[in-house]
């Protein structure tokens, strides 16, 4: 997904220096459910571990995996091999976890777009309450209202006072049908009642390229994806759509401060495990997780690219994704938005 900067790319390579792609022509083992059952969480683990994402390499996802399997290569003294399985929203990859075996050896990557899912399609082939259970939430990203340096606006008041002017509605680009930048968008639809037309790109980075270009009047795309361009000076941040400010942008106001009390869409990403996996092992990955996400190092390097880190429990997570789940479908719903 998506076109960053140096930054991104330097992390990128460094993560890759540090060998995480090297074992990725490596096989699974394909063990039936229940056929580890006798290994305790102090065995765990005693082979390799796969973390299948559900996105492109490069993406924000995909970095985040990858940063992680390094960390955990290192900690539990066992191969990750990062494995991505893009496709369908993310839903081929979902699928092929959720019929893994429960036993903490196949684990699924994934952000928001995991619970917008459900209300967008139909006939999922796996059932995200319950053929999947939460592990850790490592990271939440808000995404970011912005516009090229060179535009008018200098704040979301200006853009959405530019909405329905000479009959007009005021275009913004987002990373995509069905993404949280999506959402995002059509929450301020609602919440301003102001005319805004949706151009959904394949990616962030192509939505920004035409951001930047004054193709479209501005975008909502995550904060990890305009940091360099923000940092370069070339787009400018209207508001972030996160219940706080970002670390990142401490000075650009949130949609909520600016007239939209309530208005708040936090992209979060995270493990997930299939449906069975003991909780030793469960809460064996959560621990080990946790203490890599509160390094000071980990922290700083995620920050400089947008992200605020954190380190949940599995309930905790569960019942973040299962609240998004209600909310996204409901907001699907009134969008009309269907993928079949």
């Amino acid at each position: 997904m998506r076109g960053r900067g140096a930054l991104v790319l330097s992390l990128a390579a460094a993560m890759l220096a540090a060998g995480l792609g090297a074992a990725g022509g490596q096989s699974r083992e394909s063990a039936k459910p229940g056929a580890h059952a006798a290994e305790t969480a102090a065995d765990f683990p005693s082979r390799p571990i796969t973390i299948i994402v559900t996105f492109p390499p490069g993406g924000g996802t995909d970095l985040l995996a990858r940063k992680l399997g390094a960390a955990l290569q290192q900690d539990l003294g066992q191969p990750v091999v990062v494995e991505n399985r893009p496709g369908a929203s993310g839903n081929i990859g979902a699928r092929e976890v959720a019929q893994a075996a429960p036993d903490g050896y196949t684990l699924l990557m994934v952000n928001s777009s995991y619970a917008i899912n459900p209300g967008v399609f139909r006939d999922l082939p796996f059932s995200p309450r319950h053929d999947l259970k939460a592990v850790v939430n490592v990271a939440f990203v808000p995404s970011v209202v912005a516009a090229a340096a060179h535009s008018p606006y200098r704040n979301l008041s200006d853009a959405l006072a530019s909405a329905g002017r000479d009959g007009k509605p005021a275009a913004y680009a987002s990373c995509g049908n069905g993404t949280p930048q999506h959402l995002a968008g059509e929450m301020l639809r609602i919440a301003s009642e102001r005319p805004l037309q949706h151009v959904p790109y394949r990616g962030c980075g192509p939505a920004l390229t035409d951001v930047l270009s004054g193709q479209v009047d501005m975008g909502i795309v995550t904060a990890s994806s305009a940091a360099p361009f923000l940092a370069a000076g070339r787009l400018r941040a209207l508001a972030v759509t996160s219940p706080r400010r970002s670390e990142l942008m401490p000075d650009v106001p949130t949609v909520a401060e600016q007239g939209y009390p309530g208005y708040s869409l936090d992209q979060w990403h995270g493990l997930l495990a299939p449906a069975g996996t003991p909780a030793p092992v469960v809460g064996r990955l959560n621990a080990a997780v946790a203490a890599i996400m509160k390094r000071p190092e980990t922290q700083d390097a995620l920050r400089q690219l947008g992200y605020s880190p954190t380190a949940s429990t599995p309930e905790a997570f569960q019942r973040l994704i299962d609240a998004d789940i209600d909310r996204f479908a409901a907001l699907t719903a009134r969008m009309g938005l269907r993928a079949d």
